[in-house]
């Protein structure tokens, strides 16, 4: 069993969203996953998790994302591909488990990532259809799915530092689109007064690693919906650094429910960068007072 920790801000929701991914994705690839967010130093909150093997999982998780190769994947039946941006469709047999109905297009067929020793992790929250909402802030101009902006965050992730383990949250790089989970690459041109895109010579900062880790983050739990620009997320700490959580209860503090353990809450605001109804950033957040 090893353990590492990494800094984390709480105000900034794609990161502990993030946190999150890295827990379940170890939890998939390596097995007996446990997390904690320590906040007990004031210098600086933490993410702290520990799974099976010796390496540091925080390591493992990045070497898997290094190497993954991305395919969407459809129903047997479907006629949705996004072979037309260069991703490819894996059809299933028909008896084979679907995540959601067959969706009206290629955009949000779900994405499975895939290493040569097999292992695997499917990112697919933005076609859920059931009464949990799919935080999906991201638009897809042009029907861009959401399988190819997974392949384009990952083609940066493997131009990361062998260093990147152990602050994974503070690389950047230039990124043209994302799924819009960590705000510091975001903006709405109507409040900075001018749009970066109008300009050849600007390009966006963004931060492959939170974004990719953060739509794992949300395949089994979901930030609170308050309506379409307003969402609550909380944060879970055990009462002791030398006992972490198991994933369930991760998940729980995520949205928002209550939990015999020391918990923060945070409530997010969102904007319209472009037109109305379609993609959403992340512009305002604040921690909640405590009950």
């Amino acid at each position: 069993m090893a353990k590492a920790r990494i800094p984390v801000d709480l105000l900034n929701p794609g990161q502990v969203f993030a946190c999150v991914g890295f827990l379940e994705a170890a939890d998939s690839l390596l097995g007996g996953a446990q997390g904690n967010f320590d906040w007990q130093d004031q210098s600086g909150v933490e993410f702290v998790m520990s799974a099976n093997g010796s390496r540091n999982p925080f390591e493992e998780i990045l070497a898997f994302l290094s190497q993954a190769t991305v395919c969407s994947i459809a129903r047997a039946d479907s006629q949705n591909s996004t072979e037309k941006w260069n991703v490819p469709t894996l059809l299933l047999d028909e008896d084979a488990p679907f995540p959601f109905p067959d969706p009206p297009s290629p955009a949000t067929l779900p994405a499975l990532l895939r290493d040569d020793s097999g292992r695997q992790i499917m990112i697919g929250h933005w076609g859920d259809t059931t009464d949990r909402h799919n935080v999906k802030f991201w638009a897809g101009a042009g029907g861009y799915p959401g399988a190819a902006l997974t392949r384009d965050a990952l083609n940066l992730i493997r131009q990361l530092p062998r260093t990147a383990a152990s602050d994974p949250f503070s690389i950047s790089a230039q990124q043209s689109s994302s799924f819009r989970f960590d705000w510091r690459r975001d903006y709405v041109s109507m409040s900075i007064g001018f749009s970066p895109n109008d300009h050849d010579e600007m390009t966006m900062l963004g931060y492959p690693v939170v974004e990719v880790l953060a739509a794992i983050g949300v395949e089994n739990a979901r930030p609170a919906r308050v309506h379409k620009l307003e969402y609550r997320y909380g944060v879970v700490s055990s009462s002791a650094d030398s006992d972490l959580l198991s994933p369930v209860f991760i998940r729980a503090a995520l949205g928002c429910a209550s939990l015999p353990f020391p918990q923060r809450t945070f409530r997010m605001r969102l904007d319209w960068p472009g037109q109305e109804n379609q993609a959403r950033c992340i512009t305002e957040v604040f921690e909640e007072p405590p009950l």
